[in-house]
């Protein structure tokens, strides 16, 4: 019989449990969320609230961030539609010149939607920030999620890890070939996000005072700047 010792167990051992965490990782999160995820706004139950995930406008090398379209897009389309009646704009504001909220509603009002249907949210820096900030600082237990199809898998896990009740619009994904890096890296950050829920118990780096969401009043409202955010 062939006998292997312990420092080729070992090797077998870190070639091995490496890919089939994130094969077994990937599976879990997208398997058991993705009979909420949507596709048309003809098909998605309506809520008060969306939650839109940010990132960057401009890509960069230049040039307009077609993920970022396609967000704002699907979050105006779910607005008219009268499936979403106000939208949170959850993002990174970490510089002066970085501000994806203040991008987000640049973009959405010229897209018909009006500022009193939206909130800004400076300190949503990942997408674990987003979703519990939604709980937690805007009192929202039931919302719908809104970014990339690829994308709000993992959104959704996260809400059902927090006990948040969700259900998501993915916008239409980009070709492959025009997307594998932002996909691939996809795959690592969904195992991050088992991580982050089971072993390392990561929580939003700013937390805040609550604040109530207009949803019924005809007014805008936006969340203050956290440090180090540039103060509107």
């Amino acid at each position: 019989m062939f006998r292997l010792t312990r420092w080729q167990w070992t090797t077998l051992l870190g070639l091995t449990l490496p890919p089939l965490f994130i094969v077994l990782a990937n599976t879990w999160v997208v398997s058991s969320t993705q009979g909420r995820v949507f596709e048309r706004p003809t098909d998605i139950p309506a809520n008060a609230v969306g939650l839109v995930l940010g990132t960057a406008k401009y890509l960069p090398a230049g040039g307009l961030n077609p993920y970022f379209q396609n967000r704002m897009q699907a979050a105006a389309d779910l607005y008219h539609s009268g499936r979403i009646r106000h939208l949170i704009l959850s993002g990174s504001n970490q510089t002066p010149a970085y501000d994806e909220p203040t991008e987000m509603r640049k973009s959405l009002r010229s897209l018909g939607v009006p500022d009193a249907a939206m909130t800004a949210d400076y300190a949503g820096r990942r997408t674990l920030d987003s979703v519990v900030r939604a709980r937690d600082i805007f009192g929202q237990h039931h919302f719908t999620i809104i970014s990339d199809k690829f994308h709000v898998y993992r959104a959704l896990f996260l809400c059902d890890r927090f006990g948040i009740r969700a259900i998501a619009y993915g916008a239409p994904d980009l070709p492959w070939s025009a997307s594998v890096r932002t996909r691939l890296r996809e795959y690592g950050a969904r195992c991050k996000a088992v991580l982050d829920v089971y072993v390392l118990g990561t929580q939003p780096r700013f937390r805040g005072q609550p604040i109530a969401l207009p949803v019924d009043a005809p007014v805008a409202t936006d969340t203050p700047p956290i440090a180090p955010a540039v103060q509107k």
